[in-house]
């Protein structure tokens, strides 16, 4: 809001979501303090969610900052969610309100009668049925809001982890969140903001990475934001958003840029620095960004439970091929074992991050065994293995539950994977743990490829994964996908191999 005084006519947001609309920092103030006078006429009182199933658009941020001027609960949704999705995330919360479009709204009317504690619904597009139109309403506010006076310790926002094993979870943040994020902007983004900065992402905003990792930040830093989410990720849509919007900063996960290297890069795309995260980075994925697009990449790590906690700062020279980065600063991230103690350099532990840092969640909604069992001590267990060197460089091996054993080594996924995705073909590789009557496990993977591979494609990146790393690393077997299965925030789906691994075995075949 301080943007909305100092500077109200400074552009805040290029909406390109459906007709192209450029916001002020004006208008976006006075739209959000009119959407939260609406609410607390509603009856919305502090700590009470407000649920926003939205895709990339001003009403999406609208939203959000209107509940947070009235100490409420923001919850982003993904628009790709099916029903039972919705249902749960949404009777689970307690959501008392829901900010929506027409192109949901059947999902809507066929899970609200499970849903008693959600008054009602608005609708960006206008009144539908029995939920009301956003516009509408806002526009018929004359009231002010009564602004809240929130603390750093109390709850903003939600949101529920993915949720590949049991029930998602729902994450619950603190204001002091937004600040947590900004150490890891600053430094992954050299030279920012400049005064000439556009800032954007493929990301959805309902994902951390999309809303925290860019979205937020660019108002905080006063960065004109580009909203645009693709119904369908392509490289070549990608570089004409880029080039049309003069993006120079962008969030690109490593999905995103495997697509994107496989297109003809425009001469006009003039990116400035590239940060990217949620699957471990290979070298040379690095190395093209710097000469295709002109721009440094910086991988961040954090998760939806304590966001943005280490990554590389090329440009300041705090970078090492193969290694995630160092914690930013305000964190502090260890490497220990099963008891709580310290490994030593270079050894293999649990990659750990102190709970006195500001993008630290509060807790699991309605779960405080699930938010004790989180911790060892003060640490936060993030579930990943890694480890670090004495200059405090963190290397990602892989999640703990993707370790492979077999014939009793234990074996990280991550080398393997880098080793395939530099083969000529490959374009997204995936190392999983396959069930073997005499091993218990033996290496497989799964590669997409571009083009049609050789008849010895397979066996040369067996071979290639034998002579760089060891034979015992080198898959047993290699199988090449049409698509690989992947998350809704673009991460490779091993479970899902795994389970297509295992259930080839008892039909006979080897990894599917």
């Amino acid at each position: 809001m301080s943007h909305a005084r100092a500077f109200p006519k400074a552009v805040a947001l290029m909406d390109l979501s459906r007709d192209a609309r450029i916001w002020t920092y004006a208008e976006m103030a006075q739209a959000a303090e009119r959407l939260a006078a609406v609410w607390q006429a509603q009856g919305l009182r502090p700590g009470e969610r407000v649920a926003i199933l939205l895709p990339q658009c001003a009403e999406a941020l609208i939203a959000h900052f209107a509940a947070h001027l009235i100490g409420a609960v923001s919850l982003p949704l993904f628009v790709l969610f099916g029903p039972e999705a919705l249902r749960f995330r949404l009777m689970d919360s307690g959501a008392k309100l829901l900010v929506s479009d027409q192109s949901q709204y059947p999902k809507i009317c066929e899970i609200q009668p499970d849903l008693p504690e959600l008054q009602k619904v608005y609708l960006r597009e206008g009144a539908s049925g029995g939920a009301e139109g956003l516009w509408s309403a806002v526009e018929a506010q004359d009231a002010t809001y009564r602004p809240m006076q929130t603390r750093a310790k109390d709850p903003a926002m939600m949101i529920y982890t993915s949720g590949t094993t049991g029930n998602p979870k729902g994450v619950l943040h603190a204001h002091r969140f937004l600040l947590g994020h900004l150490p890891c902007l600053e430094l992954s983004f050299a030279n920012f903001p400049n005064g000439t900065d556009v800032g954007w992402t493929p990301a959805d905003w309902a994902w951390i990475g999309g809303l925290m990792d860019m979205a937020i930040p660019c108002f905080y830093f006063r960065v004109p934001l580009v909203a645009k989410r693709f119904e369908r990720f392509t490289a070549e849509a990608a570089f004409d958003l880029i080039r049309d919007a003069q993006v120079t900063r962008a969030f690109l996960p490593p999905t995103a840029l495997k697509m994107m290297r496989q297109a003809e890069v425009p001469s006009t795309v003039r990116l400035q620095s590239i940060s990217s995260g949620g699957e471990p980075l290979s070298a040379d994925l690095i190395d093209w960004a710097k000469r295709a697009l002109g721009a440094e990449v910086n991988e961040l790590y954090g998760q939806t439970e304590c966001n943005l906690s280490a990554g590389s700062a090329r440009s300041w020279g705090a970078a090492q091929t193969g290694w995630i980065g160092q914690a930013f600063p305000g964190f502090d991230m260890r490497i220990l074992d099963e008891k709580g103690a310290a490994v030593e350099d270079g050894q293999i532990g649990q990659i750990c991050v102190h709970r006195d840092t500001p993008t630290m969640f509060l807790r699991y909604w309605n779960q405080p065994q699930k938010t004790a069992e989180r911790f060892l001590g003060d640490y936060l267990i993030t579930g990943d293995l890694g480890r670090m060197d004495a200059q405090g460089y963190v290397q990602f091996m892989a999640r703990d539950d993707d370790v492979i054993t077999s014939s009793g080594y234990r074996i990280g996924p991550t080398e393997i994977e880098a080793v395939l995705a530099r083969a000529s073909q490959v374009v997204m590789a995936a190392v999983v743990a396959a069930p073997d009557a005499t091993r218990g496990h033996v290496i497989g993977a799964y590669v997409t490829v571009n083009g049609t591979p050789e008849p010895q494609f397979e066996a040369d990146l067996i071979a290639q994964v034998a002579g760089q790393l060891s034979p015992h690393m080198a898959p047993k077997w290699v199988r090449v996908l049409e698509e690989m299965p992947m998350t809704a925030t673009g991460k490779i789906r091993r479970l899902d191999l795994r389970e297509m691994a295992a259930a080839a075995l008892e039909t006979g075949q080897t990894g599917g």
